[in-house]
């Protein structure tokens, strides 16, 4: 392939001698299988997945061995430097050749990894060829899992250029400045900035220059260490009086942390993190605690997945899903059921979202898979995942839980697991702590907890009652919270399927068995009645939905689309927001808004309905056909229901109206009555 000039991107300053250069153009793709030497390459841009789509007419997708290549220019310029290979995301195994030599193996799609490649180029154009594969494997993460595994270099691929001494990128692909927050107070943050070094040329010694700027640019606190000896590690103790807390939507602030390395008075490099200081608890009784305040934490779980692109996302799709995590009000998001790309948590930082992150220790999500096998290579291999996820994302602040697994079974009356996973639990759950004991830990069960006593700080639960039963999740919590030893207690899971494009009046067909039909109008009342089982019962650490968006997974068949599970309050696209999607809005976001539900029900059999309305309003005025009903005060959930609606013959118009200050806020629709 021809040489494809290096987009930079500027992730430290311009006149630092360290350059990040982004590679995501010139790449060709082709599957292993084609062994043709001069066999042709379909062009692809990063990030880039092979099975976004489905095989035509099926719910199956690929997960096979893809070839990526493309020719890596070697400029003048970076003549005697050091180079790296930093992959964001290759899924889910990948090997990389730097002119046909092995310079890496790597398992897991989830996590970022780095490769050293100075001793394999040559000045001039080089040959980069990485193998990527998704198939199936006992050793890799996830074994199990309702969602599906993308193929391919899904996340950036980087250049990094330094100089013979520099902070390293190689400890575990973490940026190589982590900071440990060892006590926060309203009074104090103590904290340790640990700096990993990489050092080929002691021949006079090296500082470390570390300084920690507020939002303003003022330096609060610094430290200069100098090594004398061949050393990766340094570790300074640093200090802030009166710290400005990171105080999640109601005040994300952050500092900056800029470590230098010097030589001979001569700047070698430059590394620079965003962080937040803030301390936080979560109590069994009174639930989450930040800063010493209560908080409640409410929100989604989400998964890296948009139609068209599956795992490849862009920065803007990022910013697509912000804002509207923003706009309905959540404070928390579960990022299920894998470490999430870079840019989730940067965002979450810089918007003040509490982030629960876990490893794809998964099931079993109507798998037959119990989503743990007790093989070593297995265990090591959620080993060095859950090391990448704390060492590569210590720095977020957002971050307040690690997760360990997610459904794992245990043979009971009902269900047979592969092995006994809670010995290997604790496991886990021991090594996050020796990494990081400032955060806490939990897990999502769907079978009974007390199983797993002793394997994490926190307990969650994944529960859903049918549209007709949410109700029934607060007497289900409150029994957890009896049994469950002491161990605060939230909810991870809970919702109900919605489609667009499928309704159903639940005024005349309350009785009527769903089977794989998902009315939209049935999950929103679902919610309902889950939301105000929930919010009267603060003990709950968490009241987490599932999920924010809807996605592929090749076992669902069910709704209006084979391969999508669609208990989103979103759809796939991202385009349209769902009646649910407004309840949770009218309840968790302050800003005047007024929505009439059952716009897209717009073909009627029965002629006897209701009209229903989310609004932050205290009150609304419904008008039929042009004619007054009535007006009515929301209730506290902020619904308010017009019952006994009669529709004529044909097209119904129907607008409802309400007042925020001055402002008129107006729905309508029309409903044809067949």
């Amino acid at each position: 392939m021809a040489a494809c000039l290096l987009s930079v991107a500027t992730l430290c300053g311009a006149s630092t001698p360290r350059k990040v250069l982004t590679l995501d153009k010139g790449w060709g793709i082709k599957p292993i299988t084609n062994t043709v030497r001069k066999a042709k390459l379909d062009p692809v841009t990063l990030p880039h997945t092979w099975n976004a789509h489905y095989l035509p007419g099926t719910t199956t997708y690929n997960r096979e061995m893809m070839v990526y290549k493309r020719t890596l220019e070697v400029t003048p310029e970076m003549e005697g430097k050091r180079l790296f290979l930093y992959f964001e995301g290759a899924n889910s195994a990948a090997d990389v050749f730097v002119n046909y030599q092995t310079v890496a193996h790597h398992l897991g799609g989830y996590t970022a990894f780095c490769t050293e490649i100075t001793d394999y180029v040559k000045a001039g154009d080089n040959d980069l060829e990485v193998w990527v594969s998704n198939a199936f494997r006992s050793d890799v993460l996830p074994i199990s899992g309702d969602f599906n595994v993308y193929g391919g270099l899904h996340r950036p691929c980087h250049l990094i250029v330094t100089e013979q001494n520099c902070i390293s990128p190689l400890f575990y692909a973490s940026p190589g400045v982590l900071v440990h927050q060892d006590r926060v107070t309203d009074d104090e943050a103590r904290f340790t900035v640990e700096t990993r070094l990489s050092l080929k040329d002691m021949s006079k010694p090296v500082t470390v220059k570390t300084q920690v700027l507020d939002a303003e640019g003022k330096q609060v606190a610094a430290c200069e260490s100098n090594v004398n000896v061949p050393c990766d590690n340094v570790r300074q103790p640093l200090a802030i009086e009166n710290p400005t807390l990171w105080d999640g939507v109601d005040n994300p602030y952050l500092y900056t942390v800029q470590v230098d390395l010097y030589q001979d008075g001569k700047q070698l490099d430059q590394v620079v993190e965003k962080t937040g200081f803030r301390y936080f608890k979560a109590d069994p009784e009174k639930g989450f605690f930040l800063n010493g305040k209560p908080y409640d934490l409410h929100g989604f779980c989400r998964h890296e997945d948009i139609a068209g692109k599956g795992s490849a996302l862009t920065a803007e799709d990022y910013q697509t899903d912000l804002n509207l995590i923003k706009e309905i009000g959540a404070t928390a998001v579960r990022l299920a059921h894998y470490p999430h790309a870079k840019p989730m948590y940067d965002m979450s930082d810089e918007n003040g979202l509490i982030l629960w992150t876990e490893i794809p220790l998964v099931g079993p999500g109507g798998y037959g898979y119990t989503g743990y096998v007790g093989n070593e290579p297995l265990k090591e291999h959620a080993r060095q995942v859950l090391k990448e996820l704390v060492y590569q994302n210590i720095n977020h602040p957002s971050i307040c839980f690690w997760g360990i697994f997610n459904e794992l079974l245990i043979t009971d009356d009902f269900f047979q697991a592969y092995d006994n996973p809670v010995a290997f639990a604790k496991e886990l759950n021991g090594l996050y702590k020796s990494l990081d004991p400032s955060r806490l830990t939990c897990f999502a069960t769907c079978v009974d907890q007390t199983n797993y006593h002793g394997c994490s700080d926190l307990i969650a639960w994944n529960k859903y009652f049918g549209w007709n039963e949410g109700d029934q999740i607060g007497p289900f919590m409150d029994n957890v919270k009896a049994h469950a030893g002491g161990h605060p207690v939230g909810v991870s899971e809970y919702g109900f399927g919605g489609s667009t494009k499928q309704h159903l009046c639940p005024i005349n067909d309350k009785d009527k068995e769903l089977g794989s039909m998902h009315p939209e109008e049935f999950q929103a009342i679902s919610h309902e009645l889950n939301w105000e089982a929930l919010s009267q019962r603060p003990y709950l650490w968490a009241k987490i939905i599932w999920v924010f968006s809807d996605f592929q997974s090749f076992i669902r068949h069910e709704g209006d689309t084979e391969g999508i599970n669609d208990k989103g309050l979103v759809t796939y696209d991202r385009k349209t927001r769902k009646d649910a999607f407004y309840f949770y809005k009218a309840n968790w976001n302050k800003a005047p808004m007024l929505h009439l539900c059952d716009q897209r029900f717009t073909e009627r059999q029965h002629a006897n309905t209701q009209v229903k309305v989310y609004t932050t309003a205290a009150d609304a005025t419904l008008y039929v056909n042009g004619k007054k009903v009535g007006k009515k005060k929301a209730d506290k959930l902020h619904r308010i229901v017009w019952e006994g609606i009669t529709l004529q013959p044909g097209e119904n118009t129907i607008e409802v109206s309400t007042k925020a200050g001055k402002e008129e806020l107006k729905e309508s629709c029309v409903w044809t009555l067949k």
